[in-house]
């Protein structure tokens, strides 16, 4: 393909996105990274689109919201890590909500195998997922359906979930940002997804590396208010998404990271299967929500009462 070709694609795909990943735009053009970020260099200038950490968004400073058929073809097997490190922070017996997105609905088809379990949520795509999970049970909220991506809005939305409480929300969005926190495009899709937070202890946010550093229009959750981040691990070059992340720490946010595919023997000790994870350790405690102090990186002389196994994870992770 010459390179007036890949750019003439990278821009379609742009356009009929709003933001797409260099990892994707590669694996579409069938190229390296490093070709299509320089394609990307060269379209910038031109005015045509703007690069925004590890990927490539419309140009003016905000992404614009994409439709359901375009997200879920775009970083897939990220949002399958997320999902499954997400599915295990879900005990038995718990009643959590659970937002709209294509990662969200990732995690509802592994939370489908949790007993017990109670799942509020404005997401049709979500239900479905749980509909024949025997043990799950499924709450909808009232609304208005939106059709570009499968949930249910307006004050409708909001009123019913007016008095809930449950142990944790479980959201995504359209940008992440250490100063703003997660935004999303839209106006009614925020304000129900502000509701979804109301009603929860913690947050845990689910978003994948192309996500962090993207700013879009409305505001859903606040920075101080994200208990945990559930994220992939950024591409060795993306620098900005790194600091991105960092930043986040430095806020409090708890931050988990989806590492490289295990083998099939479950690779670094993860089940087969599984994702192995790593937690960046907090520079210091916060207060979560509901008002109880969050977690901190461990002393050494507290690491003394730690098992052995557990010990050597946190010298690893500091390490790092």
């Amino acid at each position: 393909m010459f390179a007036a070709e890949r750019r003439q694609l990278i821009l379609e795909m742009v356009r009929a996105n709003g933001a797409v990943s260099l990892r994707e735009l590669a694996r579409v053009v069938q190229t390296s990274e490093v070709t299509v970020r320089r394609d990307v260099r060269a379209l910038e200038a031109e005015g045509l689109l703007d690069r925004r950490h590890g990927g490539a968004v419309l140009p003016g400073g905000f992404t614009r919201e994409s439709g359901f058929p375009q997200k879920s073809h775009l970083s897939t097997a990220e949002k399958t890590a997320i999902a499954d490190l997400a599915a295990g922070l879900v005990g038995e017996g718990e009643a959590i909500v659970v937002g709209a997105g294509t990662t969200t609905q990732e995690l509802a088809r592994r939370l489908a195998r949790v007993p017990g379990l109670t799942v509020v949520t404005n997401s049709l795509l979500v239900a479905q997922a749980l509909a024949h999970a025997n043990r799950v049970e499924v709450v909808m909220t009232g609304g208005t359906l939106r059709g570009s991506n499968y949930a249910l809005v307006g004050s409708g939305a909001e009123q019913s979930l007016q008095g809930l409480r449950v142990s944790r929300a479980f959201l995504s969005g359209s940008g992440l940002t250490a100063e703003r926190g997660l935004s999303t495009s839209n106006m009614l899709s925020a304000s129900v997804d502000r509701a979804l937070v109301q009603a929860a202890a913690e947050v845990v946010v689910l978003a994948d590396h192309t996500k962090l550093g993207s700013d879009t229009m409305f505001q859903t959750v606040p920075t101080e208010l994200i208990t945990r981040l559930v994220t992939d691990e950024p591409p060795l070059h993306d620098e900005r998404a790194a600091a991105e992340l960092q930043a986040l720490a430095d806020q409090g946010v708890e931050i988990t990271v989806a590492g490289p595919e295990a083998d099939a023997s479950g690779g670094d000790g993860a089940p087969p299967g599984r994702q192995p994870r790593r937690d960046m350790p907090l520079p210091g405690q916060r207060r979560t929500q509901n008002g109880g102090l969050g977690p901190q990186l461990r002393s050494a002389s507290a690491l003394a009462d730690v098992p052995g196994e557990q010990r050597a994870r946190v010298a690893d992770l500091r390490r790092r």
